[in-house]
């Protein structure tokens, strides 16, 4: 998986700038990628005292599906809050983000 670098800034691919779609929800985010994180630190522990394979690969699967729900529950929110907010003001920029999310929908389905 790619990983893509994202400046800190809450600003948007075409340059708008306020709150996000999961802006409301941040901080139950934040807990939930802590998790996960949690999650995977726990995968290293497992390989680093030689846990059987197949449990560290149940580990995996729960891991990988916590991950999919946090992306979908982001995706849910960004459709929601941008691509909803695009549609209604019309224009070249909500075809820009139903395709970017398009887009993101695709690379989903593919990891």
């Amino acid at each position: 998986m790619d990983v893509v670098d994202v400046d800190s800034t809450n600003q948007d691919h075409a340059g708008h700038v306020g709150p996000h779609g999961y802006s409301a929800r941040k901080d139950e985010h934040v807990k939930r990628l802590r998790r996960i994180e949690g999650q995977v630190r726990g995968l290293q522990r497992m390989v680093e005292s030689d846990t059987y394979c197949i449990d560290i690969l149940t580990q995996v699967s729960a891991s990988t599906k916590a991950l999919q729900a946090f992306a979908l529950s982001l995706l849910e929110e960004h459709l929601k809050h941008c691509v909803a907010d695009a549609a209604a003001q019309g224009g070249p920029e909500a075809d820009e983000k139903v395709a970017e999310a398009t887009a993101a929908i695709a690379r989903l389905l593919r990891s």
